[in-house]
C-alpha cells in the first residue's frame, strides 16, 4: 500500500518499499549518467541524509537533467520507494531546486552518534599518559592547535570505506587508542609511546585531505598529496619548530620512527602505503587501524542492508565477503524502528 507524505523531509532510514514521496529534500551524495541496453539514458545516483543513504534511479533522463543535479547539494525529490534485489531504491519521477536558505546541506550529512567533544577529551586524556617528553611536546603542538582540534572533531575518517560521517575521524582515533591501551601491555618490548603517537596522527591529515561541508569528497590537495604525506610533512615542520624554540635537536631516531609508522600504517603498497611495516610498533599500528576499520565496515554493512528476511548482506568489496547478520549471542540492540 502506498503512503503519501508532504513534509519537507522524511528520514531515509524510515522509508519503506511501496511508499510514495512528494517534494522531499535529500542530498545528492553521488550521481552518474548511464546508458541502458536499448541506448536510452538514465541517472544512477545516491541520495542521502543524516540517517543514511539510498540508491536512486531516474529513467528516461537527459544530459540536461543530469547537469541540473548538484553533487553534494540539495534537491526536492518526487517518486517512489521500491524493493530491488532485497534492498530499497528510490525511483525518481521528478526533482526541483531547493530555494536558497530553505535548508542547510550540512544538516543532511551523516554524523557519529557519540559526543564529539567527549571523544576528543578522551583522546587527550590517553595522550597525556605518553611518558617520552619529546613525543609529548610534539603531540601538544597538534592538540593545542585550536583550528586543528576543531577540524579533527568534525572530519570523517573516509569518503566511503569506514567511519564515513561527521565525527568519524575522532571516533576512529579514540577507538584505536583504546585498542592500543589494551594491546601494548602484552608486549613490554614495544614502545607504547610511539604506538599512541602514531595512532593519534595516522589519519590526522584527513582534515586537509577531505572536504566535508556539503558532501564527503577529496580536496585537490588531498588527491595530489594525500593524508599520509601531509602528516609526515606536519611532523617534520613541528620537529623543526620545537628545535627552534628549545635550542636543541629533536631526537632524529624518534622522529624517523614516528614518520615510518605513519608511512606504513596502510600495510601494503596496493593499499596506498608508501612503506611496508618494518618496526614492531608499525605492525601494531597497522593492524589496530585495520581492525577498527573492518569491524566498523561489518556493522555499517548490516545497518545499510534492508533485506530483513535475509541472513546475509550483499557482497562488501572492502571485506571481500558478505556479512552474516544474525546476532547469535543476542547482545546487539535492535535496529532503529523495531520493537
Amino acid at each position: 500500500m502506498s503512503t503519501g507524505t508532504t513534509s519537507d523531509h522524511r528520514p531515509i532510514a524510515e522509508l519503506q518499499a511501496g511508499e510514495r514521496l512528494e517534494d522531499q529534500i535529500y542530498r545528492v551524495a553521488q550521481k552518474d549518467l548511464r546508458t541502458t541496453a536499448n541506448g536510452s539514458l538514465y541517472i544512477h545516483a545516491v541520495i542521502a541524509d543524516a540517517t543514511g543513504q539510498m540508491l536512486a534511479r531516474m529513467w528516461n533522463a537527459s544530459q540536461t537533467l543530469y547537469d541540473s543535479m548538484p553533487e553534494g547539494g540539495l534537491l526536492y525529490f518526487r517518486g517512489r520507494v521500491e524493493n530491488y534485489k532485497g534492498a530499497r531504491q528510490f525511483i525518481i519521477d521528478g526533482m526541483r531546486t531547493v530555494e536558497p536558505g530553505r535548508a542547510n546541506p550540512a544538516d543532511f550529512l551523516p554524523a557519529t552518534r557519540h559526543d564529539r567533544a567527549a571523544l576528543w577529551n578522551e583522546i587527550k586524556e590517553i595522550l597525556r599518559t605518553v611518558a617520552n617528553r619529546d613525543l609529548l611536546v610534539l603531540l601538544g603542538r597538534f592538540v593545542n592547535d585550536a583550528e586543528f582540534a576543531t577540524q579533527f572533531q568534525r572530519a570523517p575518517a573516509a569518503v566511503q570505506m569506514h567511519h564515513a560521517y561527521i565525527g568519524g575521524l575522532v571516533e576512529h582515533t579514540r577507538n584505536v587508542l583504546r585498542l592500543a591501551d589494551a594491546i601494548c601491555p602484552l608486549y613490554p618490548l614495544v614502545s607504547r609511546d610511539l604506538v599512541l603517537a602514531a595512532l593519534f596522527l595516522h589519519d590526522a591529515g584527513k582534515v586537509r585531505e577531505l572536504r566535508y561541508e556539503t558532501n564527503f569528497e577529496y580536496t585537490n590537495e588531498g588527491q595530489l598529496v594525500g593524508h599520509i604525506v601531509q602528516c609526515v610533512l606536519w611532523i617534520h615542520d613541528h620537529c623543526r619548530a620545537i628545535e627552534s624554540e628549545t635550542g636543541r635537536p629533536f631526537p632524529a631516531e624518534i622522529e624517523t620512527a614516528l614518520k615510518h609508522l605513519i608511512l606504513a600504517h596502510h600495510g601494503k603498497y596496493e593499499f596506498g602505503s608508501p612503506r611496508l611495516p618494518a618496526l614492531p610498533e608499525a605492525f601494531i599500528v597497522h593492524y589496530l587501524d585495520n581492525l577498527d576499520a573492518k569491524v566498523a565496515m561489518c556493522f555499517e554493512a548490516i545497518a545499510a542492508d534492508n533485506d530483513a528476511a535475509g541472513d546475509w548482506t550483499g557482497y562488501v568489496k572492502a571485506l571481500e565477503s558478505k556479512v552474516f547478520k544474525p546476532d547469535v549471542m543476542g547482545i546487539r540492540p535492535p535496529p532503529a524502528g523495531t520493537a
